[in-house]
């Protein structure tokens, strides 16, 4: 019998399922295996889902979630979770609760709220939940601008406004925040801003004229096997954003509407 091939890396998605494909646990398997990971998952959720919406959502029993991750983590060496959507505060206490018991090196926090298409993916009532219980263990969070508005309860309408925004985050004792810009349709370029106690620094990529779905989860899900393969956080977050932007740039249209569906392993080949 031939030898197994060396043990790759194991990272963990705990988020909710897309049935269209293109978002959630289906992206983020993806983008671990087009970054060479072990892709492990608990899902949190399972939406009814394509490209033009979401049309419902059904949550797991907490306690079927949390035999989930104890089983992932009985069983590999996990190297870094990324978390996605999580709908009410049952589970994310559940999550929470979990990750305190079994502690992976890195936690990337996508606080998923809403989806592209404009449905809400967490409960009004779980905001609170999030902030006390996930907010303050996550080596870094990834908010797009609604969603950071969410969190801090005020508008971000500019650039100025976000990088008063990252210092917001970390006087709340965030450790680190991937502040999106996409929302900010004020420039040919979208600029994300990296941010932790060492200071703030830009990572800009053309503005593409397409509409893309998956974009979140795969960022996040990037920057998670980025640091399963040693890069520091704020390399991560540069490796993931290009990885992203190669993933649109050859994106396709696999539904009968006009967004557009990340080319994962396309945007690996590039590397």
């Amino acid at each position: 019998m031939a030898n197994p091939r060396p043990t790759r890396p194991s990272a963990l998605t705990i988020a909710g399922s897309d049935s269209g494909g293109g978002a959630g646990i289906q992206a983020d398997l993806k983008t671990f295996a087009a970054h060479g990971m072990h892709g492990l998952s608990a899902i949190a959720a399972l939406t009814a889902q394509h490209t033009r919406g979401v049309t419902a959502v059904h949550v797991p029993p907490t306690d079927f979630l949390r035999s989930q991750i104890d089983a992932c983590f009985d069983d590999f060496d996990v190297a870094a979770v990324k978390l996605g959507m999580l709908a009410n505060s049952a589970v994310i206490d559940a999550v929470a609760d979990a990750l305190e018991t079994h502690r992976a090196p890195f936690m990337v926090l996508d606080p998923v709220m809403v989806a592209t298409s404009g449905a809400r993916l967490l409960e009004a009532d779980a905001l609170e939940s999030l902030r006390k219980r996930l907010l303050p263990i996550a080596s870094i969070i990834t908010p797009n601008l609604p969603e950071a508005e969410l969190l801090l309860g005020h508008a971000i309408p500019d650039r100025d406004a976000m990088r008063a925004a990252c210092r917001e985050f970390l006087d709340l004792g965030i450790r680190s925040i991937l502040l999106k810009g996409g929302h900010l349709a004020d420039d040919s370029d979208v600029i994300d801003l990296y941010a932790d106690q060492r200071g703030l620094q830009e990572i800009v990529h053309p503005r593409l004229a397409l509409q893309a779905h998956g974009t979140g989860c795969t960022l996040a899900s990037a920057i998670t096997a980025n640091l399963c393969l040693g890069k520091s956080l704020h390399e991560a977050c540069v490796a993931a954003s290009d990885y992203v932007h190669r993933a649109l740039l050859q994106g396709y249209r696999p539904g009968r509407s006009e967004i557009v569906v990340l080319d994962h392993f396309g945007a690996a080949a590039d590397t």
